[in-house]
Order: structure tokens, then C-alpha cells, then sequence
């Protein structure tokens, strides 16, 4: 049975009309070349690109990737720090000839894109720009995050459906039917908002006291 991660993944790559390819169905004890790809995605019908790919791709951009070697981060709880990056270097082995040679000849031909599926990158500015210099540096064309491939997911599926051949989808699904996902709000995958404090009300005015009138 294929992790949770890998579930979502594919299951996202298919919702937007990629054709995806596993190249293993194992779990092998040493590596090898091929256990550094874990999705082949295919395009069929790429969108004209209008510039350059960003480097953080939501749903409309990934639109635009032909072809692409997928390599899938599932360490939820960890954001992708230049330290973290710099200390796992299995991360990056995407970008190695021999794991190019290999999607090369699956793909025939053809510009390929390096495309990592991580948790998430660091919110602030300064490490956010120093981690993608990083992964840019080392051959990563793009990055997408498990938040996107999620709220996607989400709002795509219909509750009035029936994806029995989707475990995921059919979870999905059951969870809207029964109103755990507010359809117009979407806020679980939403940032929550501050709570300010409420103005302090003002001092209620004492009774006004006339002056006594001259005689």
C-alpha cells in the first residue's frame, strides 16, 4: 500500500490531467538510482508559458510543467531550513545525472522539470529566499507545497459524489458530507486571524448638575 504522502501527491498530479508513473512498487533495503524518483508526470497538455516558471508553483503554474521528476518530502512536522537542507543531502539527489538519465529515457526527449513536493518552506523573508537560493543552486527547478496540494484536493471534491475507486478522495468526501469542511469558508486550511482586544468602553457620564440660577 503506497504511503499517505505519495497518496496525495498522485492524486493531485491526476486532478490537474498529468499521467503519473511510480518507478517502484518495493521498499529495497540499500538504494539504488531509481528509489530517488518517487512520481514520472507527464503533461499531455501542457499551457503555454507566459515567463518563467516560478519557483514556488500553486495549481494554475503547475499547468504549465511538460514533464517533471518528482521527489516527495513527507516530513510534516519539519520546515525545510538551509540547515535542514544542508545536513539531508538524499534530498537533493533528484538532480543527479544518473536520476535524469533514467527519466530521460522514460520521457524520450524533452526539457524536465526537477520538482520537489515538501512540507513547507520557512515563512520569514530571510531563511524563505536563502532556502530556495539553495535548492536553485543545487538544480531544482520548483517546489510545491503539501498545504497546496491539500486545499486543492479539498476544494475540488463534491460531496454529492462517489469516489470509491479513491480512498483519499472518498475520506475527503465523507468529511464535507458531514460538515467537517465548511464549504464557503474553507478556513481549516485558512491562517486564523489574530483576535484584537475590544475597545475598552467608555466611562458612562455621571448626572450633570445644573448651577443654581441668580435670583
Amino acid at each position: 500500500m503506497p504511503s499517505v504522502s505519495e497518496t496525495i501527491v498522485r492524486e493531485y498530479f491526476e486532478l490537474h490531467g498529468f499521467l503519473v508513473r511510480q518507478p517502484r512498487k518495493y521498499v529495497a533495503v540499500n538504494l539504488r538510482e531509481e528509489e530517488e524518483i518517487d512520481f514520472l508526470a507527464l503533461n499531455p497538455q501542457p499551457r503555454p508559458a507566459a515567463g518563467p516558471l516560478p519557483f514556488v508553483l500553486d495549481s494554475e503554474a503547475l499547468r504549465r510543467v511538460e514533464r517533471a521528476v518528482v521527489r516527495v518530502i513527507a516530513w510534516h512536522t519539519e520546515t525545510l531550513y538551509v540547515g535542514v537542507l544542508a545536513n539531508q543531502p538524499e534530498i537533493l539527489r533528484i538532480v543527479e545525472p544518473a536520476i535524469l538519465r533514467q527519466a530521460a529515457r522514460f520521457f524520450g526527449g524533452g526539457a524536465i522539470t526537477k520538482l520537489l513536493v515538501m512540507p513547507a518552506l520557512p515563512h520569514g523573508a530571510p531563511a524563505r529566499d536563502k532556502s530556495i537560493e539553495l535548492l536553485r543552486g543545487k538544480g531544482v527547478d520548483a517546489v510545491l507545497s503539501f498545504h497546496t496540494l491539500l486545499a486543492d484536493l479539498v476544494a475540488c471534491v463534491e460531496p454529492n459524489r462517489n469516489y470509491q475507486k479513491s480512498d483519499l478522495l472518498q475520506i475527503i468526501r465523507l468529511l464535507k458530507n458531514y460538515d467537517f469542511f465548511k464549504e464557503p469558508q474553507m478556513e481549516l486550511f485558512k491562517p486564523r486571524r489574530r483576535r484584537t482586544a475590544a475597545p475598552a468602553p467608555a466611562a458612562a457620564a455621571g448626572p450633570q448638575t445644573q448651577a443654581p440660577s441668580a435670583s
